[in-house]
């Protein structure tokens, strides 16, 4: 429209039909042609701001770009991986899980940036072991689990399962993961696609489970949670005889620490994170991935999107690149840990076809630990 304007003078007296009379003549003469020029340009200038009073947006729009979320993998210690959160917008900037300060303060001095959060997944060291220096040197809030307030170091802002917590323009769902830790949650990015699972889901493998009591466990895994619009919990799990469980008549009787208390958590919060779109990208806390792909490949040898992600693996490693992030899609199609109830992998690991996902899984992640 803006075009239009500008270019309908200049046509018309290209074609001799001018409705200002002997406009030809006027715009030879310099001043009179820099009055005309400057009486025009006026409609131009008010034009943004014209519009909210006549109308004019309504066939002359100008999109509203939305913020965009950079995310930057940070390699720490011997085997983690911390990420770098920027709003290219706003020029926020946050970290996830800094297990030590120097390689993000590197990463910041790169962009020139300051630091603003510090989202931690869970409470260990290798998680948070940078947090303090980087909360001195910045100012940045430190954001975690409520359960674990006094376990993170410099905790200032508590999330719940379900909060919904904005950075920067970016709404951020937390979902409550727990089982390598009591406390352990996910921070899950709709917008951009993107979920931050800590250790709790890896590529190709799940973590080890450290925390819990019984009384804990049987609350998550029979709670259910919304995310947003949609629901991303795992549906309640039935007490322990309605799935064949022998010797066992209700869930709240198994001791403390008891495997299959553990397993039907881990299945709990993996169910969770695997209700998420196909193409959510998942950042997991280690490059464990060469590695867990060995496993992976000993009990479904016969897999061929594993064997095809294997060699992707092998190939980035050896150069020294990260595999992270991968896909909740590819996770589905090569991962053991969510793929329980594969014929291959039962058979591979002689899993009675009778046995539910939770006691596969189980049986997975002892085969791991030993493999």
């Amino acid at each position: 429209m803006m075009q239009m304007i500008c270019r309908t003078p200049s046509a018309m007296m290209r074609r001799g039909s001018c409705v200002w009379p002997g406009a030809r003549q006027l715009c030879l003469r310099k001043n009179l042609l820099y009055g005309f020029m400057r009486f025009l340009s006026i409609p131009l200038k008010t034009l943004r701001g014209v519009s909210r009073s006549i109308g004019i947006s309504s066939f002359c729009r100008v999109p509203k770009m939305s913020s965009t979320l950079q995310i930057e993998v940070i390699p720490c210690l011997s085997d983690n991986y911390a990420y770098l959160l920027h709003d290219v917008d706003t020029g926020t900037v946050g970290v996830v899980d800094p297990s030590e300060a120097v390689p993000v303060m590197d990463a910041l001095s790169r962009k020139n940036g300051n630091l603003t959060y510090i989202l931690n997944t869970h409470h260990h060291n290798d998680h948070t072991g940078g947090n303090r220096e980087l909360k001195e040197m910045y100012g940045a809030k430190v954001i975690g689990s409520g359960i674990d307030k006094d376990r993170i170091p410099g905790i200032d802002i508590v999330l719940k399962d379900g909060d919904k917590w904005m950075f920067a323009g970016h709404e951020v769902i937390v979902i409550e993961t727990p089982g390598h830790t009591r406390g352990h949650i996910s921070f899950y990015f709709p917008g951009s696609r993107a979920i931050f699972t800590g250790d709790t889901l890896f590529s190709l493998s799940c973590g080890k489970l450290f925390e819990g009591t019984p009384e804990e466990e049987l609350a998550f895994i029979n709670s259910g949670a919304r995310y947003g619009e949609q629901s991303y919990s795992a549906e309640p799990f039935p007490l322990a005889q309605d799935w064949g469980t022998e010797n066992v008549q209700d869930i709240r009787n198994l001791p403390n620490g008891s495997d299959l208390l553990s397993d039907l958590l881990m299945l709990a919060s993996l169910k969770k994170i695997t209700s998420l779109p196909d193409n959510t990208n998942i950042y997991c806390g280690h490059e464990y991935t060469l590695s867990n792909s060995k496993f992976a490949l000993s009990i479904e040898p016969r897999n061929e999107e594993l064997k095809s992600y294997a060699a992707h693996i092998a190939h980035l490693r050896k150069k020294g690149l990260p595999t992270i992030p991968t896909t909740l899609k590819r996770e589905k199609s090569c991962n053991p840990f969510l793929r329980t109830s594969s014929a291959e992998i039962r058979q591979s690991l002689n899993i009675l076809a009778t046995a539910d996902d939770a006691e596969a899984l189980g049986i997975i992640r002892r085969a791991k630990d030993s493999f």
